[in-house]
């Protein structure tokens, strides 16, 4: 993308919409692209400073961290990106470099979309996952497993069973 003009006037603004290809969007718990990333907003020029904003989304078929169950997950993220010609001061990494007058749009974007990614795909905040012994899924129900206690306590559990 090519910035040149927004460069040479302070206040004026340069819309933008890029669809990114999910080739090195790869995350062990997205099956899929539903709707591929999508980011769409404007870069202004305030007073010789650029900045991207706007918002990024997507729609994926993920699988669930802890119970293995296939769910659709939205995401949506806001962007509110500084851009440099240099950087000022090298331990501000806050800053997107352009390339002269030119900004790989694709980049910035893909670099967004990691870095907001989550660590942990759950198909709900309260997900039980599975049973450890039997494989159930404990969000559908208990299963009929027994807990297994600490053998430094089954003298106390000894007590407990032979309490009539």
């Amino acid at each position: 993308m090519n910035l040149h003009e927004l460069l040479l006037n302070p206040g004026s603004r340069l819309p933008f919409r890029c669809e990114l290809s999910t080739d090195r969007l790869d995350f062990p718990a997205v099956l899929s692209y539903t709707a591929a990333p999508v980011g769409e907003g404007f870069i202004v020029n305030n007073a010789g400073a650029l900045t991207l904003r706007g918002t990024l989304s997507a729609a994926m078929r993920c699988v669930c961290d802890r119970c293995a169950a296939e769910f659709d997950r939205e995401v949506s993220y806001p962007l509110d990106v500084p851009l440099a010609s240099e950087l000022q001061d090298e331990e501000n990494p806050d800053y997107f470099l352009l390339e002269g007058d030119e900004l790989d749009l694709e980049e910035l974007l893909e670099t967004v979309f990691i870095l907001n990614m989550d660590t942990r795909f759950l198909c709900r905040a309260d997900c039980k996952g599975l049973c450890s012994r039997c494989g159930k899924n404990l969000n559908e129900g208990s299963c009929d497993c027994r807990t297994e206690s600490d053998p430094r306590l089954a003298v106390l559990e000894q007590l407990l069973d032979d309490k009539p």
